[in-house]
């Protein structure tokens, strides 16, 4: 079966279906489409996410003896976006360069409802923010027109901050800590297949994890965290440990994705994308924080809190997207998709309190001329009810009937 408009077919897969509100810290996918594209080829393109993701806190009791009644939390989560870029050239007939810039995993939250739990004075409360920048070079090497084997390294950044506040963090309310720029290089390898004349085309890439240091600046109350908790062991001089600051360590994850698309009749193509990410040993443990839960620990006589980190993971990822295009004239195509994403891990973090996802979607495509579109997309996300933790207690609250809206916007040229 031959395809009519054939490139034309061939762009219908890449109409942007915007950023995901994925499990764990996923955003942007990592996809590696662009590369992809016959010739050379040029693309830009930005998404936004609106998630509203609210709850409501377990009531409880402070070590204080303090009584928390329940609460409903507000809109947690802030809306984001990410830019993204991709250029590839086909350097020979045999050989194509490409670079691709994304932020692949990132996590914006903020606690702005009155709760003592997460938000003790209505104007100070729980936040944090994470966010890593990708530039992935690739180097593709076609032995024949159907196989692209293809390899490069990987240049990444990650950042973040976070401000811990109310109850629900016992005695590490209070807590602040900024985790400074660090970049680090990782790898990625695949393989692709096509079959030109039928709009058939596979690929299979692996990314490696990539290991960070962030050298990290903590404070407890807005003094240093030593100091803070030297003063509240006065009574106990010997108890004050020798803190030792330093750097945080976090691995980004390894992934790894597989697309593909074939034609089904006359100027429609079928697409699916299934994406693996393993999540199961991610953490954020800063230096004096993890000094400071294991202290607490012992002192408290808690020994569940040992151990324990700000942010942690303990399930891989499974997503997978299915759809179809269709070129509806010589200028218009578009595009249907729907989505599923597994989670990581019930209960989870209070910076990120959902668990999965199903997703509809819909794209729509312009081009003017054959060498250049403008496209653009919406998807429409329900989330996953989830149980919401924190380090110091494994039940804070419960965050249902959630949803987030997103949009993306994509232009492409061929030269």
């Amino acid at each position: 079966m031959k395809l009519k408009a054939l490139s034309t077919a061939m762009i219908l897969a890449t109409v942007p279906m915007t950023g995901a509100f994925a499990a764990a810290m996923d955003r942007s996918g990592q996809s590696i489409a662009a590369f992809l594209q016959p010739g050379n080829y040029f693309e830009a393109g930005v998404s936004v996410l609106d998630p509203s993701v609210s709850g409501k806190t377990t009531a409880m009791t402070t070590l204080t003896g303090q009584q928390i009644p329940s609460h409903a939390t507000g809109d947690m989560a802030g809306d984001y976006y990410f830019p993204s870029a991709a250029l590839k050239l086909q350097v020979t007939d045999q050989f194509s360069f490409g670079v691709i810039y994304d932020r692949p995993f990132g996590a914006e939250a903020e606690y702005t409802a009155q709760s003592a739990a997460f938000n003790p004075t209505g104007n100070d409360g729980t936040r944090a923010e994470v966010k890593t920048e990708n530039l992935t070079f690739l180097f593709g090497f076609q032995p024949t027109q159907n196989w692209n084997i293809y390899a490069g390294p990987v240049y990444q950044t990650a950042k973040g901050n976070v401000a811990l506040r109310g109850a629900a963090y016992s005695a590490f309310a209070g807590y602040d800590a900024t985790l400074k720029e660090d970049s680090e290089i990782g790898w990625l390898a695949g393989v692709a297949f096509q079959i030109p004349e039928i709009a058939l085309k596979a690929s299979l890439t692996y990314r490696s994890e990539i290991d960070h240091e962030l050298s990290t600046t903590e404070s407890h109350s807005g003094v240093p965290l030593n100091v803070a908790l030297g003063v509240g062991l006065e009574g106990n001089p010997a108890a004050i440990p020798a803190f030792k600051p330093g750097k945080t360590a976090v691995t980004t994850p390894q992934s790894v994705n597989l697309d593909f698309q074939t034609g089904v009749m006359a100027d429609t193509v079928a697409f699916a994308n299934v994406r693996w990410v393993d999540w199961s040993n991610f953490s954020i443990r800063p230096t004096e924080f993890g000094q400071a839960i294991d202290l607490a620990s012992a002192l408290m006589q808690q020994p569940q809190l040992k151990g324990g980190n700000l942010v942690e993971y303990n399930e891989e990822q499974w997503s997978a997207t299915v759809g179809v295009g269709r070129k509806l004239t010589d200028k218009w195509a578009g595009n249907v998709s729907v989505g599923w994403d597994s989670g990581v891990d019930n209960p989870v973090t209070t910076l990120g309190p959902t668990e999965g996802y199903w997703n509809v979607g819909l794209g729509v495509q312009y081009s003017p001329a054959p060498n250049y579109f403008i496209a653009g997309g919406v998807k429409y996300f329900w989330l996953g009810d989830a149980t919401a933790l924190t380090v110091a207690n494994p039940n804070v609250g419960e965050f249902t009937d959630n949803h987030a809206i997103g949009y993306g916007l994509k232009m492409g040229y061929r030269f």
